[in-house]
C-alpha cells in the first residue's frame, strides 16, 4: 500500500471522526466521543505515517525531499497541522466537542486534496525549492494555519453558544462556556501569530537565497502580510485595548478567511512568484 492509498482512507477516517464527535452532541452520551477521540488519535498516526512513507517513496525514487513542495503535500500537512493542534486543545481542555467543528475542516481539506483532480504525484523539485529554508518555512507557516484553523472553529462555537436561546434544553450545553472559548481562541491565535512571523521571517530568508531579494511584493508576500496584520490587531486589541467576545470572534472568523485567500485564492487566482504551488 503506497502514501496515496493510505491518505485516501485518512479523508474517509476524518469523516467517521466528525460522525461520533456529531452523534455524541446529539445523545449527551461520552462513549461516542470516546471512540471520536480514539479514532482521531489513530487516524492522526496514520496519517503521520502517510506522511513519511510518501517522503521515503520520493528518497526511492532517486529525488528525495520533504513531502511539502506542491499543493497536495501541503493540503495533506495543513489538515494534520489542524488535528495535532486540536488533539493538544481537547487533552488540555477534557472537552469533545471542539471536534464537532475542527474534524470537518481536516476532512474537507483532504477530500479536496485526494479528491479535486490535483496533481499528486511526487515529482523533482523546481530549483527555488530546492533549500534547506524550506522545510523551516512550510512547517512553521502551516503549523501557524493550522492554529488559525482551530480558532476560527472555536469562534463559530463562540457564537452559536452566544446566541443560545434555552440555556436548559440546548444540545449547545455540552460546548465550553464562552469565556473558556474566548480565553483559548486568544491563546491558539497567539501561538498561530508566533509560528506565522517566524514563517514570514523564514520565507524571507529562502526568498533571498532563490531570487536574491528578501521581499518583493509577490501576491502571496503581499496577502500574507494582510493576514498578519489582521492577526496582531486582534492581538492587539485583546493585549492592549481589552477586546473580547464576539468583536474578538468575529475577527477571527476574518483573520481565516484571509489565510484561506492567502492560501488557496493567491495561488490559483493570482500570478505570480508562488504559482508553482498549484502543481
Amino acid at each position: 500500500m503506497n502514501s496515496g492509498e493510505i491518505l485516501s482512507y485518512v479523508t474517509f477516517f476524518y469523516f467517521f471522526c466528525f460522525f461520533f464527535y456529531l452523534i455524541m452532541i446529539f445523545t449527551f452520551k461520552d462513549i461516542f466521543g470516546l471512540m471520536g477521540t480514539y479514532l482521531t488519535l489513530f487516524t492522526l498516526l496514520l496519517h503521520s505515517y502517510g506522511i513519511v512513507l510518501r517522503w521515503i517513496e520520493s528518497y526511492k525514487m532517486g529525488i528525495g525531499h520533504a513531502p511539502l513542495t506542491n499543493l497536495y503535500e501541503s493540503l495533506i500537512f495543513f489538515a494534520w497541522a489542524i488535528i495535532f493542534l486540536y488533539l493538544i486543545v481537547e487533552f488540555k481542555t477534557k472537552n469533545r466537542s471542539p471536534g464537532v467543528f475542527t474534524t470537518p475542516v481536516a476532512f474537507l481539506i483532504m477530500a479536496y486534496a485526494s479528491y479535486g483532480g490535483m496533481e499528486s504525484r511526487i515529482t523533482p523539485l523546481i530549483p527555488a525549492l530546492k533549500s534547506n529554508w524550506l522545510i523551516a518555512h512550510v512547517v512553521t507557516c502551516f503549523v501557524g494555519y493550522g492554529a488559525f484553523a482551530l480558532a476560527f472553529s472555536l469562534s463559530i462555537m463562540y457564537l452559536l453558544k452566544q446566541r443560545k436561546e434555552n440555556p436548559n434544553s440546548s444540545i449547545l450545553n455540552i460546548i465550553p462556556p464562552v469565556h473558556i472559548l474566548d480565553e483559548l481562541t486568544y491563546q491558539i491565535i497567539a501561538i498561530g501569530f508566533v509560528m506565522l512571523t517566524l514563517g514570514i521571517i523564514t520565507g524571507a530568508v529562502w526568498a533571498h537565497y532563490a531570487w536574491g531579494r528578501y521581499w518583493g511584493w509577490d501576491p502571496k508576500e503581499t496577502w500574507s502580510l494582510i493576514t498578519w496584520l489582521i492577526y496582531g490587531a486582534f492581538l492587539h486589541g485583546r493585549y492592549v485595548r481589552g477586546w473580547r467576545g464576539r468583536l474578538l470572534a468575529v475577527l477571527s472568523i476574518v483573520g481565516f478567511l484571509s489565510v484561506i485567500f492567502t492560501y488557496l485564492g493567491v495561488n490559483l487566482l493570482l500570478s505570480g512568484l508562488h504559482s508553482y504551488a498549484t502543481g
